[in-house]
Formats: structure tokens, sequence, C-alpha cells
């Protein structure tokens, strides 16, 4: 007597189950699989879909997660449909699709500003000019200003330098027409030298040693990266 009423608790249990099953699926609008409430297919331990008891090869070829759950039971071109007659046409949609591409130029500050100063130069607007008509040719994305000094003079006086010549380089460029909102500026200071040990036991650190002030020349820039897509 007990097995029998285990077993008949076991099965009774079991078509609760699918019972429960099938109402959260119909609520789901999809009868074929059981589904939670994330609105995500009920999975068994073994990754496998549960089915409901309302599940067929066709009832699933026609529920949304069929594909999902028995590709290899449905016909290959339900889960793969064949492609359009014309695919010529999707050609525009292609376009957007273009990943940006990066341009990185690095412009000495020597030709962009006087020693010291945050000031354009002419020659320094010229070399903005050639930049900006680049920049015209792009469906741009950014542009980013990075100020950089050489290491003569304090840190902090350093950074502002940098800082204002990278704006400088923004508000000449926002002038010929580029949004404001597409040029990003950083000024890094003295803390990217690309001299390395270069310019050492040169003398005094002093903006009046001429021959120290020839070789630190590099570090004085701004590095400018125009990125966007080609028209």
């Amino acid at each position: 007597m007990i097995t029998k009423f285990a077993k008949k608790s076991v099965l009774l249990g079991l078509m609760a189950g699918l019972s429960l099953g099938a109402s959260v699926a119909q609520a789901h609008n999809d009868t074929v699989y059981v589904i939670d409430q994330r609105d995500v297919v009920a999975r068994s331990g073994f990754g496998l879909c549960w089915r409901t008891g309302f599940w067929t090869p066709a009832a699933a070829a026609a529920s949304a997660h069929g594909c999902e759950c028995d590709k290899d039971l449905i016909p290959k071109e339900v889960c793969e449909p064949k492609a359009a007659a014309t695919p010529a046409a999707p050609a525009a949609p292609a376009a957007a699709g273009l990943k940006p591409s990066g341009e990185k130029i690095t412009l000495a500050a020597d030709a962009l500003f006087d020693f010291d100063k945050a000031v354009l130069r002419p020659e320094g607007k010229a070399k903005l000019d050639e930049l900006a008509a680049k920049s015209g040719a792009l469906n741009l994305e950014v542009i980013l200003a990075v100020g950089h000094t050489d290491r003569v003079g304090k840190d902090a006086y350093n950074q502002k330098l940098s800082e204002k010549r990278a704006a400088a380089v923004k508000e000449y460029l926002v002038a010929k027409g580029i949004e404001a909102t597409r040029i990003y500026t950083e000024g890094k200071g003295e803390k990217q030298p690309v001299t390395g040990d270069k310019c050492m036991k040169m003398g005094a650190e002093s903006g009046k040693n001429k021959k120290l002030v020839e070789c630190l020349q590099p570090d004085r820039r701004v590095d400018i990266e125009i990125i966007g897509t080609k028209k």
C-alpha cells in the first residue's frame, strides 16, 4: 500500500508540475516551453529546455523559442531563412556600420606657441587650418587635444601651461566651425616626456639654458587625435 501510495504521489506531483509549467507558459503566450518569471525558457541541469505537454515538432517550429531549444528538430528554413531576392537593397545601412578610424597628429608646441606661452603663433594657426580641413573630410566623431610641456619649471606651472595650450587649440578649431562638444582637451604637464634620458646632465634646469631648452623641444608638444568615418 505504501509503495502504491508513493507512486501515486509522485505521479500527481509530476502532473501538477506539468500543469504549472503549462500555466506559466500560457501566461507568456507560449504553450510549448516552460517560461520562468524572467520571461526566459526554464532549463534542466543539462541545459535542455523544459517542454510542456503541448510540445510537438510543429508547435516548436511555430514557437518563438523553437530555434533556441530544438533547432535540430525544426526545418532549416524556419531557423535560417533565406536571404531576400534583392540583397543589394541593404547596402545603405552597411555604411552606418563602418568603424571609426583614428589619426594621431603630433604638433610641436614650438611651432604652435612661443616658448613658455599659450597664444597661437601664425605658423601654428596654419597647422591647425590643415587639421580642420582633414576633419572636414570625415563624419567627425571626436577630436582629442592633449598638451605637454618639458620638465623646465615647476610641476604645477607646467600643468597649467599644458592645459592652456590644449584649450587654445580647441578655441581655434571651434572658430573654424568644429562643434565644441566634439573636442576634448587635457593637459599632461611634464608627466609624459618623449626625450627620455637624452637631455640629462646638461647644466642648469632653467629656461635660460638654451642648450637644454633646445634638447627638450620634442617634449613640448600637443598631441591631436581625430576620430571619425570617411564620408
